[in-house]
């Protein structure tokens, strides 16, 4: 089996993929912009070739690699990248060299559009936001009329928290007209909520072979906005509510052998037309990991290996590595260069070491999101993880909360 991995260096612990890929027995082949000689050694050990172009973004450098490797090796049977950022162009790839295995351009098309994902939502039982396209200024404010204020703007086809805003009242929807915003928008109802996502690896069937559920405690366009904190965690489990949601909705949308990552909102509020707190929302479908460490996270909570379960069941079409190791909550927690806090990194790897599963710096390119200076811990309770993220975020001149001055007092 012969498969082609875009961008195997980046994020630096995406060679794993490639790596289970080729103890499954397929070959493997690697795309990057990273020259040879600067890929860390476990990069060209996951590797059976790589073949680097000055840039991902120029589609006939790509194109020339995978012709290439075509050449040399026969049919490529699979190719993918992982990354949300590549996906559209991996759908090209697979139309141009005839590759079935995922999603060409017209299908990702319809995924990744914010618009079309809703009859696929509304076809699964799955409620969310009403929303409508930025196009027409009367359309736009009778949308208003019905709906109310705030609004909130978004790129149809946009990544992560990025180009998104609020629309707080009609001067600010009436001035949107008159900014220049470069490509296609969409509007929706505002939704007060919490953010949480579900993972899975999908088999041929669409059948899970394994099931997260992540929760995001803080307002993720805020923090990038405002450069605030971050920290959020994976759970032990996964709530029956949204698993359900979403594996419906991974039916509706037509989506087999396949990463997934689905963004819901959990309703804090009862919403007339959506549901009453505590219910879930559709926000959005991913057909691909989550981004950054997260993969590591998922594994250090269920104490699996997700990049072993991928590999088969890209290989086999299933997998037989199952998900019943000890579980934790593994929480991530982060500090931005640009604020000043009340804990070095040896304090708290004295104090949490034992705990902490992954540090590090953050790349730049996520670091907006993400924070620069990162620490994963898992912990047995949720308490524990709240108590070390504020550890972790207390700024200098800032009263340690309570609790953590209970903790402090309990481990001297």
């Amino acid at each position: 089996m012969n498969v082609v991995f875009i961008s195997p260096q980046f994020p630096d612990t995406y060679w794993n993929w490639c790596d289970r890929l080729r103890a499954c027995g397929a070959t493997v082949l690697g795309i990057g912009d990273t020259p040879y000689d600067s890929l860390a050694s476990e990069v060209r050990t996951a590797l059976d070739e790589y073949y680097w172009v000055p840039s991902l973004e120029d589609y006939d450098q790509v194109f020339r690699a995978v012709a290439f490797f075509s050449w040399k090796y026969g049919k490529i049977d699979w190719l993918e990248s992982q990354n949300e950022y590549w996906l559209m162009q991996d759908a090209r790839l697979r139309d141009d060299f005839h590759i079935t295995t995922g999603a060409g351009v017209a299908q990702m098309a319809q995924w990744q559009s914010k618009a079309e994902m809703k009859p696929l939502y509304a076809a699964a039982g799955v409620p969310t936001a009403r929303q409508v396209r930025l196009t027409s200024m009367r359309s736009v404010f009778a949308f208003a009329r019905k709906v109310g204020y705030p609004l909130f703007a978004k790129p149809e086809r946009g990544m992560g928290a990025g180009g998104t805003f609020k629309v707080p009242d009609e001067a600010s929807l009436e001035s949107l007209f008159e900014r220049d915003l470069g490509e296609p928008y969409v509007l929706e109802e505002f939704v007060t909520g919490d953010i949480c996502s579900y993972e899975a690896i999908l088999d041929e069937q669409g059948e899970p072979l394994f099931e997260n559920q992540s929760e995001y405690p803080v307002d993720i366009a805020s923090t990038v906005e405002e450069l605030l904190d971050v920290w959020y965690y994976t759970c032990p489990t996964v709530d029956p509510q949204l698993a359900r949601l979403a594996r419906a909705t991974a039916k509706a949308f037509g989506i087999t052998s396949r990463f997934v990552h689905m963004e819901f909102f959990r309703l804090t509020a009862d919403k007339p037309g959506l549901g009453n707190a505590g219910d879930y929302v559709g926000l959005e479908v991913n057909v691909r990991a989550p981004g950054g460490y997260d993969p590591d996270m998922i594994n250090f909570a269920h104490s699996f290996d997700l990049y072993q379960i991928w590999a088969d069941m890209v290989v086999s079409g299933t997998s037989t590595h199952a998900a019943d190791g000890e579980t934790f909550y593994c929480v991530y927690a982060s500090q931005r260069d640009c604020h000043a806090y009340a804990h070095t990194h040896q304090q708290i790897m004295e104090r949490y070491g034992q705990a902490v599963c992954m540090q590090g710096r953050m790349p730049d390119v996520l670091s907006d999101d993400l924070g620069n200076t990162f620490y994963m811990v898992r912990v047995k309770t949720l308490d524990e993880g709240k108590r070390f993220a504020a550890y972790v975020h207390q700024w200098a001149g800032e009263a340690e909360a309570p609790d953590a001055a209970e903790e402090t007092a309990q481990n001297e």
